[in-house]
């Protein structure tokens, strides 16, 4: 593999380069996503549907921890690419020393009082009736791998920002391979459940963490730490929180919005209810890929040249970046308005989930083409390093419209109220967004000369 500089990021041409960043991204994230596509497959077939409506409820929990990684990942790679941009190499490694030691910390204590409060926190997530049985178990065990989660959620923000996608989409695929594996091993041939799908999804993680520490280790990184780089910096710390509480915050808004939804739909439905939900989460996972990879190719490209004073190339980066999800995210809006009974078909077999879903489907897709303005948009100031516009437009679509509609619209609609909220916040969101971008580019982009 010929040897990537971190400098491309200010030379190459946009397209191109944009490209040559959202394609491994986006690779990774397909695997990732079929990972979690697949895993719900085997255990709806292989244990049952409640399974699957018990994997929902652990969900947000085990993801908020991880996503404290990915916030100081995300949060200390805006910091990395900007001082790569301004060949400022001590800045980025001591950055990243204080992003491990921060992970470390906050994630061992989360996962310590997520152990100790467990009889609490699973039925308050919805992990009620036949669900609390299956979602006890394979959270427990979960949870024991969600610190290295965490750490390979950290390292691989780090890697892009190297300006390395390929590995950075390597770290993303061998996890995901091996739970697959582990699955079909775990559940299907010992027989073991829930804790074998909860063993599958811990060992995977660990996989990852092995492929990080190696990458780090290795010649490939820039990024070579001294033990005096583990120090925490109070400036570094708090630009990383600054920026980080971004991410930490969206995924917040995640875990209430799952917390709201599971026991929203569960008094509105029941078990049915809940694993349609699940099911369509899967999908929105899954379904979206290539635009979420747009938006991680867009992060270090827009970071980099903007921490190097080129405002045009940010400018036209912005742009090519919303034209490429756009076009992506209308094809996936057409797949998934034709085949949504199919696509249910491959979860489960049961009657009532395939009645209900393609339904709520269509209704959580259909603002679909128009989302890559508010990815994009919001990805641009977190990049850039404007903590504050950044967490406002992040917390816009669930934080300040979603959550009020599934709120409001189900006293009056009922279950089609929780499903129609899906594209009405997106449409607000787009619009407040695409605000807030226009402004940025007129007052910012186009008035200061590169």
């Amino acid at each position: 593999m010929a040897k990537v500089s971190s400098q491309d990021l200010g030379t190459q041409p946009i397209g191109k380069l944009l490209i040559k960043q959202a394609v491994p991204a986006s690779i990774g994230i397909l695997v990732m996503s079929l990972n979690i596509l697949v895993d719900t497959i085997f255990v709806g077939q292989w244990i049952g549907s409640i399974a699957i409506a018990a994997i929902n409820v652990v969900l947000p929990v085990s993801f908020f921890i991880a996503a404290l990684g990915m916030a100081i990942g995300i949060g200390g790679s805006s910091i990395i690419s900007r001082a790569l941009g301004a060949d400022n190499i001590k800045k980025a490694r001591i950055t990243f020393g204080n992003q491990i030691t921060l992970t470390l910390l906050v994630t061992v204590t989360m996962v310590i009082l997520g152990l100790w409060f467990i009889n609490g926190i699973i039925p308050a997530f919805g992990g009620k009736g036949a669900i609390l049985e299956p979602a006890t178990i394979y959270y427990r065990i979960v949870l024991y791998g969600v610190p290295f989660l965490a750490l390979c959620m950290m390292g691989n923000t780090v890697i892009r920002a190297e300006g390395k996608p390929k590995f950075a989409m390597y770290a993303m695929m061998i996890p995901s391979v091996g739970n697959l594996l582990l699955d079909y091993v775990f559940i299907n041939v010992f027989d073991w459940g829930m804790a074998g799908a909860a063993w599958a999804t811990t060992g995977s993680y660990l996989l990852c963490f092995a492929f990080i520490l190696w990458f780090f280790l290795s010649k490939h990184s820039e990024l070579k730490l001294l033990k005096c780089h583990f120090s925490l910096k109070k400036h570094i710390v708090s630009e990383i929180g600054s920026l980080g509480f971004v991410t930490l915050s969206r995924q917040a808004v995640v875990s209430i919005t799952y917390l709201f939804m599971n026991n929203i739909l569960f008094d509105l439905g029941g078990e049915t209810s809940v694993t349609a939900y699940a099911i369509v989460g899967r999908m929105l996972m899954f379904a979206l890929f290539p635009v979420y990879g747009i938006t991680q190719g867009f992060l270090p490209i827009a970071g980099f040249n903007y921490g190097a004073s080129k405002f045009n190339r940010v400018r036209k980066t912005i742009i090519t970046a919303i034209l490429y999800a756009s076009g992506l995210a209308t094809l996936v809006f057409v797949l998934l308005m034709v085949f949504p009974e199919a696509i249910t078909r491959l979860f489960t077999k049961d009657e009532n989930v395939i009645l209900e879903t393609p339904s709520a489907m269509r209704w959580v897709f259909a603002a679909t083409p128009i989302i890559a303005i508010q990815l994009i948009g919001a990805a641009y100031f977190q990049a850039v390093g404007k903590a504050i516009p950044a967490l406002l437009l992040t917390l816009t679509r669930q934080g300040f419209f979603f959550i009020p509609l599934i709120l409001i619209l189900p006293k009056f609609y009922g279950e089609i109220g929780v499903w129609i909220s899906f594209p009405i916040a997106d449409v607000l969101s787009t619009i407040v967004t695409a605000i807030f971008l226009h402004r940025e580019v007129k007052l910012k982009l186009l008035t200061t000369v590169p």
